[in-house]
């Protein structure tokens, strides 16, 4: 019976398949907020963000400002400078000299839901009692609420704030949350072009739907009435079909590829007939729609007075305007909506939402395996398996479904700009899953279609899908649309029931053979192994031990009459781990019976490879290290697969015969320590130091 252990992960509602990748320290605990201003306060200073400093470096880094900025604190612009003055609202929200109209446009709807607002913007900080040049705001990022903290100074020329502002030049509450966002993303420069969707996710921690107006629903107006209602954040704008198409104006006064908020919805009586009416926002604080409806048009003449004041409609270049719907339709591209839960707007019902998520990484030669067009790579994509146990309550034409809502998100893309990095192209598929598998392999997805996927692969940041799937089980496959394109990613999956979920393989263990038997005489051998024994003792001389030297010219005689195998030399690296592994008399070499079991090993680490060796060039795919060590007897998840890829594949994201050995070799000692560790098999061990130091130096 073979030794197995396994591990696999617990059954938390957040599961990470990944945690940060550039460093196994523990991090040390920042102050918060309130202990830097307490700090400031007793030192009778003013604080100075050391992380975020008021220099070029936290601007831009593609380009310098085009004239010199100087940073100042709002008492050094306004001689009675407001953190929110009357309210925040929407007018608050005047945009500078940066491209982040799409941020500019989450604020101003969030400033239509007070209680949202203040969970983002503190409103307990003022620039009279206990000030110290310090503010806070609160961010959602990635399944978890971050407070970002800043000081007050402000890139300013002529005195005057050069980024967002507020309509009044006391107010700062807007410039501020618009800094700390530029430091959660690294720069101010980093905000520049952006998807709405993507602040508003950042601000509720909600889920983000678009709608294209070009097949829109016909209750369209409807469910936008609906989400206004349930406080979801709206959007709109204009697609360009070219760069050059960026923010020109039209004749309309709408301004294409430009972010607008969706303030409003109404109805008005005009001339006897209902005209239904939206109202939009430019982020600008100025240009409008000039079309009908405008502050100006003639069409506000003949609605009733009371629909007039109602609508509060002020001739006014605020960059708030009424249009007819039919027009919104016929002028914009797409809405986008972020919703607080995955509630639909079709219907009136409210559901309690049960909520899985799961972190991780594409890697390439690993989990980078792109879409279903690529056969060959696609199934070494992280695989996370949902378990639908219960139908919806509510159920169309008498089926019995389960409502599930998928949203894929890639993570820290914006951060990474000035790195070079891009959004990547993500989708997913969902497959029904086989029950009792661990990992859907490659020849499972060359037959079986997807269930259900997503509409298009697309470089957003959040791509959502809803579907109404049977009870049973399912595997949600995220992927790139090339194979090895690298990004974190999250996915959240929202249900009305509970689900069960795991990741697969996530299991940790190991098929060893058992130890051998006590040492036979040579009369108890079989004739086989006379003729092995025989072998044995020309090559291994008197001392009818081999060493590790020995050892390496064994394997490079038998190996290299091996064309399959392509070995031009074993490493001598490689062999003092396989003398370590087996040599149990520590007497420097191999002897008989430890020999033996070696060769027998490498014999199946030899076949393991060549089942993966299609092309016969004596090297492996990285990706295809899985299969191999799986043909071993190792299941490994998929951290473990990273750092072996990282460690044994060559810049090619290639493997050798040696090199694969090697990492053979370094697997079985690993396990077969922890086992002779593991005395009372619990799956944990505990070490001392020098047990630690001599376990490690021997793997």
């Amino acid at each position: 019976m073979p030794y197995v252990f396994t591990s696999a992960s617990g059954g938390s509602q957040k599961k990470r398949a990944v945690k940060d990748r550039g460093s196994l320290g523990i991090k040390a605990r920042k102050p918060t907020y309130q202990e830097l201003q307490n700090q400031c306060l007793r030192e009778g200073v003013l604080y100075e963000d050391p992380e975020f400093p008021a220099d070029e470096s936290t601007l831009f880094f593609n380009e310098k400002p085009p004239v010199n900025f100087e940073w100042k604190r709002p008492k050094e612009i306004s001689s009675n400078p407001k953190f929110i003055v009357g309210g925040a609202t929407r007018t608050d929200i005047c945009q500078g000299d940066l491209g982040d109209c799409w941020f500019l446009a989450a604020v101003a709807s969030l400033t239509l839901n007070e209680k949202m607002l203040y969970q983002v913007v503190p409103p307990d900080q003022t620039f009279d009692r206990n000030y110290a040049g310090i503010f806070h705001f609160r961010f959602w990022q990635y399944n978890e609420w971050v407070d970002v903290v800043i000081d007050d100074r402000l890139p300013t020329f002529r005195n005057r704030l050069v980024f967002l502002h507020s309509a009044s030049n006391d107010e700062f509450w807007s410039a501020l949350l618009e800094k700390a966002y530029a430091k959660l993303y690294g720069s101010y420069e980093s905000l520049k072009g952006g998807n709405t969707l993507e602040a508003m996710e950042d601000f509720t921690g909600g889920m983000g739907e678009v709608f294209n107006l070009n097949e829109a629903p016909p209750n369209l107006f409807t469910l936008i009435k609906k989400a206004l209602n349930r406080n979801c954040m709206l959007g709109c704008s204009i697609d360009i079909t070219s760069v050059a198409e960026t923010e020109a104006r039209t004749q309309t006064g709408l301004i294409k590829g430009h972010a607008y908020s969706i303030t409003g919805v109404d109805q008005v009586n005009y001339r006897g007939r209902p005209v239904l009416m939206i109202r939009v926002r430019n982020p600008w604080g100025q240009v409008e729609w000039n079309g009908p409806w405008s502050d100006d048009s003639p069409e506000w003449k003949a609605v009733d007075a009371t629909d007039y004041r109602r609508l509060n409609v002020i001739s006014k270049d605020d960059g708030e305007f009424w249009m007819a719907f039919d027009d919104f339709k016929r002028h914009f591209s797409k809405v986008e909506v972020c919703n607080l839960t995955p509630d639909s707007l079709s219907n009136n019902t409210s559901h309690k939402w049960d909520v899985t998520c799961f972190e991780g990484i594409w890697i390439k030669g690993c989990t980078a395996g792109g879409c279903r067009n690529f056969l060959e790579t696609f199934w070494i994509n992280p695989q996370y398996k949902i378990k639908l146990l219960e139908e919806d309550e509510e159920q169309e034409d008498g089926k019995n479904e389960c409502t599930v809502v998928v949203a894929l998100m890639q993570k820290n893309r914006r951060k990474l700009r000035k790195e070079g990095a891009v959004l990547q192209t993500i989708g997913f598929a969902i497959y029904q899953a086989e029950s009792g598998v661990d990992h859907l392999p490659k020849e499972f997805f060359r037959f079986h279609a997807s269930q259900a996927k997503s509409k298009t692969y697309i470089n957003m940041r959040e791509i959502c899908g809803r579907f109404k799937l049977p009870p049973g089980e399912y595997v949600i496959i995220p992927t790139t649309f090339q194979p090895e394109e690298e990004a974190d990613f999250l996915i959240r999956i929202f249900s009305e029931k509970q689900i069960k979920s795991t990741e697969l393989g996530d299991k940790i263990g190991a098929d060893l053979p058992e130890p051998p038997n006590p040492k036979r005489t040579p009369q108890e051998e079989s004739e086989e192994e006379k003729q092995f024994r025989a072998v044995f003792e020309h090559i291994s001389g008197k001392d009818l031990i081999i060493n590790a030297y020995e050892l390496q010219n064994i394997l490079f005689n038998v190996f290299s009459k091996q064309m399959n195998m392509g070995i031009e030399n074993f490493d001598i690296e490689t062999c003092r781990s396989i003398v370590s592994l087996y040599n149990k008399d520590e007497i420097g070499g191999l002897g008989f019976e430890e020999f033996k079991i070696f060769w027998k090993r490498l014999i199946i680490w030899k076949n393991a490879f060549l089942r993966c060796d299609y092309d016969k060039s004596g090297m492996i795919s990285a990706h295809k290290l899985r299969s191999a060590v799986k043909n071993v007897g190792f299941h490994l998840n998929n951290q473990l697969l990273q750092i072996l890829v990282i460690r044994y594949a060559d810049a090619y994201l290639q493997i050798d015969f040696d090199s694969f050995l090697r990492c053979m070799v370094r697997l079985e000692t690993a396990f077969r320590s922890f086992k002779i560790c593991d005395t009372r098999q619990t799956g944990e061990v505990t070490l001392n130091l020098m047990q630690w130091l001599f376990l490690t130096m021997s793997i």
